[in-house]
């Protein structure tokens, strides 16, 4: 499903334009963002899930076309562990 999809979807189901969908999802997604970057950011929806944000060390690594070691910056990455109801749901 792309975004314009789950826009579409959304409208319908809850009786509003599609703008207004549009707007909904993007508040959505900004918070989430937002609250990610935050040291310890979590954003947690009961039955759906739960994101967070951890912090993966540098390591080393190998080019897979020449073989050559690399170094690999540390950097955050985002998890996300699904919640009861979705795991149900699937």
């Amino acid at each position: 499903m792309t975004k314009a999809e789950l826009i579409e979807q959304m409208a319908e189901d809850a009786g509003i334009s599609k703008v207004q969908a549009a707007k909904s999802l993007n508040s959505f997604m900004e918070n989430v963002i937002n609250t990610l970057k935050k040291k310890e950011g979590k954003v947690t929806l009961v039955g759906f899930g739960t994101f967070h944000k951890i912090k993966r060390k540098a390591r080393k690594g190998r080019n897979p076309q020449t073989g050559e070691a690399i170094k690999i910056k540390a950097s955050n990455v985002v998890k996300f562990k699904p919640g009861k109801k979705l795991k149900e749901g699937i």
